[in-house]
């Protein structure tokens, strides 16, 4: 998404991360600030039957970044195995990435959906969209376990906080003197 960093008055989210406590988004518009709410503190989904949800993790990890460019979440109508695998069916995955395509601007040139006739998964996601249809960007993360070396307990889904891209819209208000709605 570097590519389409910093480009004056653009409302398209760059990077979106996360450490387990915060929450981050970055817009194109507005350099390198960041916008942050509390993370997600769970995901939903499957839980590995030796474990339950108390041995979780808050979520955290390098899943959030691929978001944005139409990979991971946004792509699963391509992947009914990652769809199971986070909890869901097939006929979910192919539910997310038409939801995640409201929010979107395009579709990827390259990281196409057979099952859906070959059409690109959705990518940029416009903080206008996603403050006009109330969706936000879902996320596939693995669930680590809490203690240290013990390795993944499950996988599921995580939303991203509202609150970021209300922040976002409020800070390119200030700067572009135009509020977003």
């Amino acid at each position: 998404m570097d590519a389409a960093r910093n480009i004056e008055y653009s409302t398209i989210v760059t990077v979106m991360a996360t450490n387990g406590v915060d929450f981050g988004i970055q817009v194109s518009g507005l350099a390198d600030e960041w916008f942050t709410a509390p993370a997600p503190k769970q995901a939903r989904g499957k839980i590995f039957d030796e474990y339950s949800s108390d041995d979780a993790n808050p979520v955290f990890g390098d899943s959030y970044i691929s978001e944005p460019a139409g990979i991971g979440a946004f792509a699963m109508a391509a992947s009914p195995a990652i769809a199971e695998f986070v909890g869901g069916t097939p006929s979910y995955g192919v539910k997310m990435t038409k939801q995640m395509a409201k929010i979107c601007v395009a579709r990827h040139e390259f990281y196409k959906i057979p099952y859906l006739d070959y059409i690109g998964t959705p990518v940029g996601i416009d903080i206008r969209r996603v403050l006009k249809t109330g969706i936000v960007p879902v996320v596939n993360t693995g669930l680590g376990h809490k203690n240290p070396g013990v390795g993944q307990v499950g996988a599921g889904i995580a939303y991203a906080p509202m609150l970021c891209f209300k922040k976002a819209a409020k800070a390119y208000g200030k700067k572009y003197h135009k509020k977003l709605s």
